[in-house]
């Protein structure tokens, strides 16, 4: 896990317009792109910010795409990766671009206009949702709802791109869609098992989904944004969260597996001392071995097992 200081995205972007042969730092992003060369099988290049949208992409391009992934390791901080020039080369070729917004991956949107491109189809999963600029919580993914939306969305535009494929486009999205079940059953059956289940955060990453879990958080959210934006937390913040363990207040401590700190530890080590379990959740889909559908199900399960087994899961396997 990588340790110190968290901050909201402040992605670092190493010249594109003029270094396009820097060599792509060690950051875990993909790069499957022949540059200059496209796709001698005529498959659609196409580019998820995230690893959680690329898989999306591929489940409905298909045999029709060839996906990369910009962040896809879950062992890095995805709000202090360092772009390259190779992440231009990747986009330059693009023909279909997913990224989540929110202020989430504003590097891409610096890359897009270093190498613009009026054909490039670009999906905004913020704008795709109609969210404003100002959503607070960027983690949009944890959202049920979210993927259907893009898996649609990336469906029109694949279908734009290749018309002769519109139909199996079409299907793999509807396909996709239907796949989430298994997820909405298992929120509305811990929903219904477990009302109002009291859980304690470090920062919002999976606040979406805990919502739609019906748990309540009883983290101050003013704390939880201070984590996740690299700030200090009022002493009053850091006094209520510490009380939500020593206190037993909460069933479990859900927190960011990828970045955590000297205070989040803490507060990690605290709630093992007490006895109460906590629950790693992920930004970017932990891979190999895990799909957009398999690893929500995971985070549920986990959640699931903490309340009634009161078994910790801080990494998934």
């Amino acid at each position: 896990m990588r340790m110190g200081p968290k901050r909201r995205p402040s992605w670092r972007w190493l010249g594109v317009a003029a270094a396009l042969g820097v060599t792509l730092l060690a950051s875990g992003c993909s790069t499957s792109f022949a540059f200059g060369l496209g796709d001698p099988a005529g498959r659609v290049l196409a580019v998820g910010a995230e690893n959680e949208y690329a898989t999306v992409i591929q489940q409905v391009g298909g045999k029709y795409v060839l996906v990369n992934a910009i962040l896809s390791n879950p062992n890095t901080d995805p709000h202090t990766f360092e772009a390259s020039a190779a992440v231009g080369r990747e986009l330059n070729q693009a023909q279909l671009v997913v990224q989540n917004g929110a202020g989430y991956d504003e590097f891409m949107n610096t890359i897009e206009s270093a190498v613009p491109s009026s054909s490039r189809k670009v999906v905004v999963v913020q704008n795709l949702l109609g969210l404003p600029d100002s959503t607070p919580n960027p983690h949009l993914w944890y959202r049920p709802g979210t993927m259907s939306a893009v898996a649609a969305a990336v469906a029109a535009d694949l279908a734009a791109i290749q018309p002769a494929h519109a139909a199996y486009f079409k299907a793999n999205a509807a396909a996709f869609t239907a796949s989430l079940k298994g997820w909405a059953d298992a929120i509305a059956a811990f929903k219904a098992g477990y009302p109002g289940t009291p859980v304690a955060t470090t920062e919002p990453v999976a606040d979406y989904l805990l919502q739609a879990l019906g748990a309540d958080n009883l983290t101050p959210w003013a704390f939880q944004a201070d984590i996740m934006n690299g700030t200090d937390p009022s002493a009053q913040d850091v006094s209520a969260e510490r009380d939500l363990l020593t206190r037993h207040q909460v069933k479990a401590l859900v927190y960011n597996q990828q970045v955590t700190d000297s205070l989040t530890e803490s507060f990690i080590a605290l709630a093992r001392a007490n006895g109460i379990p906590v629950v790693g959740v992920y930004e970017t889909m932990p891979a190999p071995g895990y799909d957009y559908q398999s690893w929500m199900r995971a985070e549920v399960q986990a959640l699931r097992n903490a309340i009634t087994s009161h078994t910790s899961t801080e990494h998934l396997s």
